[in-house]
C-alpha cells in the first residue's frame, strides 16, 4: 500500500509523494481547488487525472469521477482501462498494429489483440512525466508534464517532446492543453481517458445520465472494433443530439451495439474546422451536477463502460471511498481524431488536419471540461 505523506504547498497548489516507482523514481500528486468547490486532484504517472470532486445542487461534495488513491492500482491493474491517464501517441484503435509512413511499414504492439490500441502497454499512460506547479502567472492554477519518448518507443518513429497541462479556472473550468514536437515524422492523436460518473464517482451506474452529443455521425465499427463506415445517427440508438439518458436505447437489437457490449463509438462533430467546438453534455438530474465538453478535436469517442466490473483485467477494482467499479458504473467521452486513421486516409480528412507531425510542427490539442450545478 502507497502512503501518501509530505503534503506542501507551491504557488497555491497542494503538492504530495503519491509513491516509488519499480525502478526507484518517485512520483507526486497535485491538489488544485476552485473557489466554486471543484477539487482536481493529478499524478505524475501517464500524466493523469486522479480525482476531481464538486458540490451538488445541495452544497455536498462528492466525487464524479473513477480513480484511485493507491498507486500500485494503476500499477498492477490499470494499463487495461486507463483511468484519467493521458494517451498516446496514438488513442484508439489502429489495425492489426500496422501503418505505413515514409514508404516504410510499422509494426507496433497488439496489445488489443488483433489490434494496437492507446499507443501500446508501454505507452504515455505507462510512464512518469515530469510535473511542476505553475509558477510566474496568479491568473494559472494548474500543473504542467513533460515528457520525452525517445525514438522507436513502443515502435512509434522520432523522438517526440510532449507537455500536458492542466489548468482549473475560478470560473469551474478544467482545461488540458498538450503540446508536442518530433524530430522525425509521426503520428499524434492524444486524449484523455477519465471515466466519469456525475452521481457517485462510481458507486452506482451512469445509465440515468442524460447525455447529449452534438454528432450527426459516427463510426460504424467491424467485430474488431475498426471504423468501416461514416453512418447517420439518425434513427439509430446513436442519436444524442438532443440529449437523452444514457441507457435508454442501450438494450435495443442493433448489431453494433450488440459487437462492442454497449456504446464504443467514435461520434463526428457538427461543427468541425478549427477552435473550441461542445463535444457533449453530461447531466446527473438527482445531484443536480452538470458537465460540458468542449475541444479542438473534430470527434468524441463514447464508451459506456461496458468491461467494468472484472469483465476485463483490472475491472474489479476499489475507489478512493472503497466503491468496487461495476459495469456501466462510468462512462468516457474522449476527445481525439478518428481510429484507425493512420490506415484510413478518409477517416483522417474528417479533422482539421492530419494526425501526421513533421520535424518543425507543433502538435496542439486542447479539452475543456466545464462543471455546474443545476437547480
Amino acid at each position: 500500500m502507497t502512503v501518501v505523506v509530505g503534503v506542501g504547498t507551491e504557488a497555491g497548489i497542494e503538492t504530495r509523494r503519491w509513491g516509488t516507482l519499480p525502478d526507484g523514481q518517485d512520483v507526486q500528486l497535485f491538489v488544485l481547488r476552485a473557489p466554486n468547490g471543484v477539487t482536481v486532484t493529478l499524478g505524475e504517472y501517464g500524466a493523469r487525472l486522479l480525482r476531481v470532486q464538486m458540490p451538488d445542487r445541495d452544497g455536498v461534495p462528492g466525487d464524479v469521477m473513477l480513480g484511485h488513491p493507491d498507486l500500485t492500482a494503476y500499477l498492477e491493474q490499470e494499463d487495461a482501462l486507463y483511468f484519467g491517464a493521458t494517451v498516446g501517441r496514438v488513442a484508439n484503435r489502429t489495425a492489426r498494429g500496422r501503418f505505413e509512413l515514409g514508404g516504410q511499414e510499422y509494426q507496433l504492439a497488439l496489445n488489443n489483440p488483433p489490434n494496437h490500441l492507446h499507443g501500446g502497454p508501454g505507452g504515455f499512460h505507462a510512464v512518469r512525466w515530469e510535473g511542476t506547479a505553475l509558477e510566474g502567472d496568479e491568473s494559472l492554477n494548474g500543473v504542467a508534464f513533460r515528457y520525452h519518448s525517445p525514438d522507436g518507443e513502443e515502435g512509434y518513429p522520432g523522438a517526440v517532446d510532449v507537455t500536458a497541462r492542466y489548468t482549473l479556472g475560478d470560473d469551474g473550468w478544467l482545461s488540458l492543453d498538450c503540446w508536442a514536437s518530433t524530430d522525425a515524422s509521426t503520428p499524434l492523436n492524444l486524449t484523455n481517458h477519465a471515466y466519469w460518473n456525475l452521481a457517485d464517482g462510481g458507486a452506482g451506474s451512469v445509465l440515468d445520465h442524460t447525455l447529449l452529443l452534438p454528432a450527426a455521425r459516427f463510426l460504424a465499427v467491424d467485430d474488431n472494433a475498426i471504423p468501416v463506415a461514416v453512418t447517420q445517427v439518425e434513427g439509430t440508438p446513436f442519436d444524442f443530439r438532443t440529449g437523452k439518458p444514457l441507457g435508454q436505447d442501450l438494450d435495443v437489437d442493433d448489431a453494433q451495439l450488440w459487437g462492442a457490449g454497449g456504446y464504443d463509438h467514435h461520434f463526428v462533430l457538427l461543427n468541425g474546422g478549427e477552435g473550441l467546438k461542445q463535444a457533449a453534455v453530461l447531466a446527473d438530474p438527482a445531484s443536480g451536477r452538470r458537465m460540458e465538453v468542449w475541444t479542438t478535436e473534430n470527434g468524441v469517442q463514447l464508451y459506456s463502460g461496458n468491461f467494468l466490473g472484472g469483465s476485463s483485467p483490472g475491472g474489479s477494482v476499489v475507489g478512493w471511498n472503497g466503491e468496487r467499479y461495476g459495469k456501466h458504473s462510468a462512462l468516457c467521452l474522449e476527445t481525439q481524431q478518428a481510429p484507425d486513421a493512420l490506415n484510413q486516409p478518409e477517416l483522417d480528412r474528417l479533422g482539421a488536419g492530419s494526425i501526421i507531425v513533421q520535424p518543425g510542427q507543433t502538435y496542439h490539442t486542447r479539452t475543456r471540461w466545464h462543471f455546474s450545478v443545476t437547480h
